[in-house]
């Protein structure tokens, strides 16, 4: 690539492109070139892949509290933000790690690492992010992903023809997000026909994310009725968001593990609905993959 922030792995089926800028995934194409991201189009947002760390949403009044003290947080926390480096590659494999450092320890007074490992094989990209402690206290933290796939896919259908079908029943209610990013405590109906399957519309996001926070499914599909197909699969995260801005060429699936905070919360952090404890020492991943079936 000419760009030395952007670090391509290749495997027979896809192409990806990792821009060394918050680790995010910045294309993936198949065989023939075609494009499986968003056009990142500015009118409607420029992100691709943003990796959500170490919170997901926004926070109340964002800001978070922390034995006491009050620490300013941007919605979907730092690493999104941050200069990652390459730590290790190979044609099909690349690592990138963010360590601590002045910036992220002057508003998350913790030491850390944060490994994003994009694998390929065939057809499946396989992103793990490994997360470990590296100080003596306890840390608390959330992870999620967050990537734009092009609506349409560019296959030949219109956008009209998409869909998502949740690998099980999704019977219960979404969260609600209200317009400044935290959950309402009111739930929202969902949109699903049959309990599984979303049919893809503009008019299903106007007034923000779909939120799942009590999710059945650990894998969906997202296809117009037909292969190709991207297959998404992410065991050990309880939570999805899907979204869009209504009239761009994408769609964000979005895995987490943890979510915004409730109107009003002003409690610790440790307190916050879906925070993991990390153990001085301890390390946690989470991964997704996305298969193109044809």
């Amino acid at each position: 690539m000419h760009n030395d922030n952007m670090i391509e792995i290749a495997s027979d089926a896809l192409t990806a492109v990792i821009n060394l800028f918050g680790a995010e995934l910045s294309h993936l194409r198949d065989r023939e070139g075609r494009e499986l991201m968003t056009n990142a189009d500015p009118a409607y947002w420029t992100g691709r892949a943003p990796l959500l760390f170490p919170i997901i949403g926004r926070l109340a009044g964002d800001q978070y509290h922390l034995d006491g003290t009050a620490y300013a947080m941007p919605q979907h926390g730092f690493a999104r933000r941050e200069m990652f480096r390459l730590h290790e590659q190979a044609p099909d494999r690349a690592v990138f790690r963010l360590s601590d450092n002045a910036r992220t320890r002057s508003v998350y007074p913790f030491a850390f690492t944060l490994d994003a490992i994009y694998t390929l094989e065939g057809a499946t990209l396989t992103t793990e992010i490994v997360v470990t402690t590296q100080g003596d206290a306890p840390m608390p933290a959330s992870f999620g992903f967050h990537p734009a796939f092009a609506w349409p896919l560019p296959f030949g259908h219109a956008r009209a023809e998409h869909r998502i079908r949740f690998d099980r029943s999704e019977p219960g209610d979404l969260a609600t997000i209200t317009p400044e990013g935290w959950i309402a405590p009111e739930p929202r109906p969902s949109p699903l026909e049959d309990g599984r399957t979303l049919a893809l519309d503009d008019t299903l996001f106007q007034n923000g994310a779909l939120v799942w926070d009590h999710l059945e499914s650990r894998a969906l599909r997202y296809d117009a009725g037909e292969v190709p197909a991207l297959e998404i699969g992410f065991a050990g995260m309880p939570k999805l968001g899907i979204w869009t801005r209504p009239g761009a060429h994408f769609v964000c699936v979005e895995p987490w593990h943890g979510i915004a905070d409730p109107v009003g919360f002003d409690g610790e952090i440790w307190d916050k609905p879906g925070i993991l404890r990390f153990a001085p020492g301890e390390t946690r991943s989470f991964s997704m993959q996305v298969t193109l079936t044809d």
